[in-house]
C-alpha cells in the first residue's frame, strides 16, 4: 500500500458493513503516518481487469508483535482468495522484519470477518482481556452501516 492509495482504500472502507473507522487514526494524515512507520507491510489488492482497489490490509508492528488492521475485501470479490493472499503477504513482510507473532482485532459483531479468520487457522484468544485508554476524545470510531 502506498500513500497515494489512501482515497481508494478509504472509499473501500466506507463500503464495508460493520467496519469501524476512527476519525483521526483513519484520516489521510493518520494513515500516511502509519504507512511511513510501516512502509513494507501493508497491502492492497487490485482488480486485474480495472486496476481498481478491491482489498486492503493496514499492517504494522512495534518491533515485537505485528498487527493487522482494517482487513477488507469488496463484497463481490470475497471467497476468491483475495483476503488470504493479502494476509499471507502481510505476514511474510512481518517475518522479513523478524516479527514472530501477529494479531488482529475483529469486532464481535463482525460475523463475516470472525468466520474468515477461524477458517484460515487463526486462534480466538479467550485467555486475556483487551484494554485500551483513549488519549484523544476526538478520535471517535464510527461503524459503517449503523
Amino acid at each position: 500500500m502506498k500513500e497515494e492509495d489512501y482515497e481508494a482504500v478509504h472509499d473501500l472502507w466506507m463500503d464495508i458493513e460493520g467496519l469501524g473507522i476512527r476519525s483521526i487514526d483513519d484520516s489521510k494524515e493518520g494513515v500516511i503516518r502509519f504507512l511511513r512507520r510501516n512502509p513494507k507491510t501493508s497491502v492492497v489488492a487490485e482488480d486485474k481487469a480495472t486496476g481498481r482497489i478491491i482489498g486492503a490490509i493496514l499492517c504494522g508492528h512495534d518491533g515485537r508483535i505485528g498487527t493487522l488492521y482494517h482487513v477488507c475485501v469488496e463484497k463481490e470479490f470475497r471467497r476468491h482468495g483475495v483476503g488470504r493472499t493479502m494476509a499471507v503477504f502481510a505476514m511474510k513482510a512481518l517475518q522479513e522484519e523478524e516479527i514472530t507473532k501477529v494479531s488482529l482485532i475483529a469486532f464481535r459483531k463482525n460475523g463475516g470477518g470472525n468466520a474468515f479468520w477461524k477458517s484460515v487457522g487463526w486462534t480466538l484468544r479467550e485467555d486475556l482481556n483487551y484494554y485500551d485508554f483513549v488519549l484523544n476524545e476526538e478520535n471517535i470510531t464510527k461503524f459503517n452501516g449503523e
